[in-house]
């Protein structure tokens, strides 16, 4: 709810989400299915071109992909399921109509953080029109006929952050099953948002739908603009010039603007594609054996990590970065809850900060790193001795506890030889001592430092400070 002027005004937003699915080869076709493909139109035939006479065949992997994001998120799985033809004429669908699905789609419900799903659908993509070329504009028709889903989301969100946590929370489930890359700036993943504002919190108002949004801050950024939009024009006495139609985002003056009055269903003509079979997809599939086939979710590995005592941050980081995630994971097998915080503290702080400013290192393999994290658990390094070590074998990939030892940084922790030093420190420095018993314990570090440097850092601090502490109170 927006309170303007003492009046309430109620935003519900819902969003369609179009996801490339990373097939080897496209929806009816044997074409490659090649996001990274430069060259325009090689990756084309005659289906996907639309010549007469051709025959669609569907690709069975985009449909497991579907079902699988499907049972993810406890959503209901259709038996019978077909494809239908949606009809509009445009330059970048050769046929005249898209393959899509419209009355039995494949996945029906489920809930995905937090927000409640309508569905879920398989169709195929448009070709990829580019409008810079001057006083015209060309068509690469690579892009024609990539199996493309569709979720659509019940209108249950009512703000633009909680709408850019969906999308991705969406992209990170796709990246995790592995059906496809979601790369929203490659256009792999793609967010339409449908806004409406109404005076009255029990009904919906006129919605407008926002294209042309290529990443999650302008879905947010389009979603702030539409609410202030309308509820300017209610204040302005204007409400009846919201209108349903589809608008554009225009990211250089960060504004929607109108394209075209929106169309309904019916509009399109929908009916099914006589060239392509019914499906049932209970028998064509083992939903079961899909199930358990399922990795880790990310909401199921975010409260594991949790559980384990990693910070909230950091487990947000793992389930972001798979690679990252695959790493800590190796490091930390077999270990206890304490090794497995203090590797992440090195991971997420030291090791991504050394990467991020040295492109020429690595991760140093897992064996290594778990050793080194096992030293500062077993007290044979100090903090500052493990992050030497890290920043040595992010180079090498060595052996840490040979390093060490070859450089003199394995901790002292012998109390007999640590206690020497630090009476000779303490009687080295009776000004000092007097200070530290007046008052000022502060002192305590002076003695700790004289030590360390005669050790050259390997000292075990804490040992150090206990029998300071005991020496200091005779």
């Amino acid at each position: 709810m927006i309170t303007v002027n003492g009046k309430n005004y109620y935003p519900t937003i819902g969003l369609e989400v179009h996801a490339e699915l990373a097939t080897t080869t496209k929806m009816f076709c044997a074409c490659k299915n090649d996001a990274d493909e430069t060259r325009p139109n090689v990756n084309t035939c005659p289906v996907c071109m639309a010549h007469p006479g051709t025959l669609p065949v569907p690709n069975k992997t985009a449909i497991e992909s579907v079902i699988k994001v499907g049972l993810a998120i406890g959503a209901d799985i259709a038996n019978f399921s077909e494809f239908d033809r949606k009809n509009y004429f445009y330059p970048d669908i050769p046929k005249g109509y898209q393959i899509s699905q419209y009355k039995y789609p494949i996945v029906a419900g489920g809930k995905l953080g937090g927000v409640d799903i309508t569905r879920i659908h398989l169709e195929e993509d448009t070709a990829n029109s580019k409008h810079d070329q001057g006083n015209f504009s060309l068509v690469d028709f690579n892009r024609a006929g990539v199996p493309l889903m569709e979720l659509v989301t019940e209108p249950v969100i009512h703000d633009a952050e909680t709408a850019m946590k969906f999308g991705k929370e969406l992209q990170l489930l796709i990246r995790t099953l592995g059906v496809g890359h979601a790369n929203m700036e490659k256009g792999e993943m793609r967010v339409e948002v449908n806004v409406s504002v109404s005076e009255d919190p029990n009904k919906l108002a006129t919605k407008v739908e926002v294209k042309n949004i290529n990443s999650f801050s302008a879905a947010g950024k389009s979603i702030d603009y539409e609410i202030q939009r309308m509820i300017g024009l209610y204040e302005a006495g204007r409400g009846d010039e919201i209108v349903q139609e589809t608008r554009g985002w225009d990211e250089t003056k960060q504004a929607t603007y109108s394209q075209r009055r929106k169309e309904n269903s019916n509009d399109y003509r929908y009916f099914p594609d006589p060239d392509l079979a019914k499906m049932q997809l209970h028998e064509m599939f083992n939903l079961e054996e899909l199930k358990k086939g399922l990795p880790e979710l990310p909401w199921a590995k975010r409260e594991r990590l949790i559980a384990l005592g990693i910070k909230e941050g950091d487990a947000e980081v793992y389930v972001s970065d798979l690679k990252l995630s695959n790493y800590f994971e190796q490091v930390v097998s077999g270990k206890d809850k304490d090794f497995a915080q203090i590797a992440s503290n090195y991971i997420t702080s030291d090791l991504l900060g050394l990467l991020a400013k040295d492109s020429s290192l690595s991760y140093p393999s897992a064996e290594h790193f778990a050793k080194l994290i096992q030293m500062s658990v077993d007290a044979k390094l100090n903090s500052r001795g493990v992050k030497d070590i890290l920043a040595i074998i992010a180079a090498t990939d060595t052996d840490p506890e040979a390093l060490a030892n070859e450089k003199g940084l394995i901790q002292q922790n012998d109390e007999g030889a640590l206690k020497a030093l630090a009476q000779a420190a303490v009687d080295a420095n009776p000004n000092v001592v007097a200070e530290y018993k007046a008052g000022k314990e502060q002192l305590l570090m002076f003695f700790v430092g004289q030590i360390m440097k005669e050790t050259k850092g390997s000292a075990n601090p804490a040992i150090v400070q206990k029998i300071l502490k005991e020496i200091l109170a005779g």
